[in-house]
């Protein structure tokens, strides 16, 4: 937790998007959300502006750009966010109370443990320098090819860093490997073309990784479930116009839409009755239980919570209409 208080002080660089100026922040409709840079936590938020989605249920969304899920937990504890998005690397947050999963956004397959040209698998990073951003999908994919070769954090030099001093760090040559997701490897591969992909969580065909949106602890019921209903709403468009949706993200991330398109290959994107009925099904527990089992193995959980305590499902399917 160390590296989250020391990300802290990121917070106060990180940029603001007003998507509207006309909105009072006092009236109530108002709405401060945080994503990350990518096509996971940017597609929705792009798509309801674009579709009028936050203006029908009568919000004004304020969103601000962060490096990493902990980073935006640690604003909503703060009273500085209303609502963020993660990737299953953070979910251990939500089991630890510090948050509310309000929405199931995506399947997530864009971590990778990566190391520098001549280190040709996890075995070879045995006592090398390995950057990671802790707590997060990056310190996940990590964990879990370590555990895959038969190894610990202990067999390797772990170095808690924030993601783009991942990327800076590996480009110069101060760290021998890192957990990382695309696109920031993307950004690497510029420089070091290349770079070895030692591990993928595609590896673990037998794994969910879902992406979501989070909320405060104190649900606000009624917010809440307006918010809901524009997740839902674009989550829906985006299924139905995939290649648009990545221009829109795009347009948003200011990024070039082939970028954007190659980092939304390693998502699975799911339609809102699909969610719904994977909720109601206990699908969507099942995958939050199996990150819990992960988490408490990696000591992050001291045991493993009911994801009926930290996932607002009954809100999320209240809120669905066909």
């Amino acid at each position: 937790m160390r590296s989250l208080r020391r990300a802290l002080t990121a917070a106060t660089a990180v940029s603001l998007l007003a998507l509207s100026v006309t909105a009072c922040s006092d009236d109530g409709s108002t709405v401060r959300f945080g994503y990350i840079s990518d096509y996971n936590g940017a597609s929705l938020l792009a798509i309801a502006e674009k579709q009028g989605l936050w203006e029908k249920q009568g919000l004004t969304p304020e969103i601000k750009v962060f490096t990493n899920g902990p980073l935006q937990i640690q604003a909503l504890g703060a009273g500085d966010l209303d609502f963020g998005y993660i990737g299953p690397g953070a979910m251990w947050l939500p089991a630890t109370g510090k948050a509310k999963v309000v929405a199931i956004n995506t399947l997530a397959y864009a971590d990778r443990v990566i190391g520098r040209p001549g280190v040709r698998s996890i075995a070879d990073l045995k006592g090398k320098k390995v950057g990671v951003p802790e707590g997060t999908s990056g310190d996940m994919v990590l964990n879990l090819a370590l555990q895959k070769a038969g190894m610990t954090v202990k067999d390797i030099q772990k170095v808690p860093m924030d993601p783009a001093t991942v990327v800076s760090a590996f480009v110069s040559g101060q760290i021998d490997g890192a957990g990382i997701w695309y696109p920031l490897i993307d950004n690497i591969k510029q420089k070091v073309p290349d770079l070895v992909e030692l591990a993928s969580t595609k590896e673990w065909p037998d794994s969910s990784f879902p992406t979501a949106f989070v909320g405060g602890t104190q649900v606000n019921e009624e917010l809440t479930n307006k918010v809901i209903k524009v997740l839902q709403e674009a989550n829906d468009w985006r299924a139905a116009h995939y290649e648009e949706s990545i221009t829109e993200a795009a347009a948003l991330l200011k990024l070039d839409a082939a970028k954007v398109k190659a980092d939304a290959a390693n998502v699975k994107v799911m339609t809102t009755e699909d969610l719904v009925n994977k909720t109601k099904d206990g699908t969507v527990a099942k995958w939050l239980n199996s990150l819990g089992d992960f988490f408490v193995g990696t000591g992050q959980l001291k045991s493993k919570t009911d994801p009926a305590t930290y996932y607002t499902g009954d809100l999320y399917t209240k809120a669905f209409t066909k």
